[in-house]
């Protein structure tokens, strides 16, 4: 451990495309280095484009620079509470995720310890990733389960494509085939995507979802309404068999809140890479523990958010999964040692220093945009 104390000097970005084939992707993720006067560096990743982080960075600079770097919990809560009129959700708050992951990060590095043990301790090595995939027509469907269970996967969540947006009997098509295809013994998630602009839909359809769905053994029924119905989750909770589970769009801990207190969801689950980093995330799932309700990080993200998201479900006794885009550059371009599954499907949570991962720089310049 180094005896000066680091502080910031700069925070840098890097907007990174979903895909090397420019023309078919776009900027939807920004990773956050934030570097400091002792040599320490430490990154994060935002759920946001490159061209919103870095205006938000313009308006909170005045508020980092100079600070300690060791500090993550009380930096990420001075930059909440000075940004309250341009804050409170959105950018800015997204862009705070990113730094509070990069602070812990550097606490990690400072101190040599897992991010997990400084947030309280590690209550478990390992953990489940489930296959985060997208529906498909059934024969493409079965392909790609197919080759998520050829990568190791025991667990699955399949969304949004055309699930919910045809017909009832289409959508238990589609369930029936994933069914069939990963067997009995294969955990299957589903998430309509409800947050998608002008969703359909509403509570009688996600009750007759829920009742089909259960009958196919589904472990959760994700996003089934517009993510602002807390009063037809509630309802749906009440009336359903398996577990309910929204949260992804939600920022700020103040936010869960009421899903929590009331019982809206089974689980909760909140983006680090959005929702205001590991700090904010971590008090939610405290939050979630008290009330009875699992967490489950949204993370359709990076391979840094998916870093973060391991430290944080081994310091939280409430968790059982977390959310892995499989395949995907974004992650396995972008580690100098990409994550591997055991024989049992189950993920080996870093114990090195801070995320306990090192990137590849050639995989980000690939990946990586000016704008």
């Amino acid at each position: 451990m180094s005896s000066a104390t680091p502080r910031i000097t700069e925070i840098r970005t890097i907007g990174l495309m979903r895909s090397r084939t420019r023309a078919l992707s776009s900027n939807t993720d920004t990773l956050v280095e934030v570097h400091t006067d002792v040599g320490l560096v430490g990154r994060g990743s935002c759920y946001t484009t490159k061209g919103l982080v870095d205006a938000a960075l313009k308006l909170l600079e005045p508020l980092f620079l100079g600070e300690i770097a060791i500090e993550p919990e009380r930096v990420s809560e001075k930059l909440h509470q000075s940004t309250y009129w341009q804050g409170r959700g959105g950018t800015v708050t997204h862009a705070i995720s990113g730094i509070d992951i990069a602070l812990w990060d550097i606490l990690g590095q400072y101190t040599e310890q897992p991010i997990g043990r400084l947030m309280g301790g590690r209550y478990r090595e390992k953990i489940k990733p489930y296959a985060s995939l997208i529906f498909a027509e059934p024969g493409r469907l079965r392909d790609t389960l197919q080759a998520a269970m050829a990568r190791g996967f025991r667990a699955f969540k399949l969304g949004w494509g055309p699930f919910g947006r045809q017909s009832d009997a289409y959508d238990e098509l589609l369930v029936k085939t994933a069914r069939e295809t990963v067997g009995d013994a294969g955990e299957l998630m589903v998430d309509p995507g409800a947050s998608q602009q002008f969703w359909p839909h509403g509570l009688k359809w996600a009750l007759r979802t829920a009742e089909m769905l259960a009958s196919y053994g589904i472990v959760w029924f994700e996003e089934a309404l517009q993510p602002d119905q807390i009063d037809d989750y509630r309802e749906l909770r009440r009336a359903a068999s398996i577990f309910v589970s929204a949260g992804e769009v939600l920022t700020r801990r103040q936010s869960f809140r009421p899903w929590l207190e009331t019982g809206a969801v089974d689980i909760i689950q909140p983006d680090v890479t959005k929702v205001g980093g590991l700090s904010e995330a971590r008090r939610i799932g405290w939050l979630a523990y008290d009330h009875n309700v699992l967490l489950v990080p949204h993370g359709f993200n990076t391979g840094v958010g998916l870093a973060a998201d391991l430290q944080l479900v081994s310091a939280l006794p409430n968790a059982r999964w977390v959310e892995y885009i499989t395949p995907s550059p974004l992650i396995e371009d972008i580690l100098a040692a990409p994550f591997v599954l055991d024989d049992e499907g189950m993920l080996a949570i870093p114990d090195g220093p801070g995320l306990g991962i090192e990137l590849k720089r050639e995989g980000i310049a690939a990946l990586a945009t000016e704008t």
